[in-house]
């Protein structure tokens, strides 16, 4: 990849020597180690921003379905489960009473 553009950026005299030491002491050229430190930074916003969009998807898709009226009330769903629960206890007290 060509390396032609040029970075200026300002910052703490004591934030650069500290970073150079550390560049110097992994023998590692302080540029390689920004282009690396840049080339995540722009991954995880990425990352981050495709995530964002898939969790948006998700809303509007429930918020679709809520208009359409395509979905479970919370009382539906916690009588399905105290129903499923009641059974697996039963299952549970068989089970024990076998042993």
């Amino acid at each position: 990849m060509s390396k032609e553009a040029v970075f200026t950026m300002k910052l703490e005299p004591e934030l650069r020597a500290e970073f150079m030491a550390e560049a110097e002491a992994s023998h590692r050229p302080a540029s390689q180690i920004l282009r690396e430190l840049m080339r995540e930074f722009v991954q995880r916003q990425r990352q981050a921003r495709e995530y964002d969009e898939f969790l948006q998807g998700k809303v509007e898709n429930a918020r679709e379905q809520i208009r359409a009226g395509n979905y479970v009330s919370s009382d539906a769903v916690e009588t399905r489960a105290a129903v499923r629960r009641a059974q697996l206890q039963a299952m549970a007290k068989a089970g024990t009473a076998d042993a």
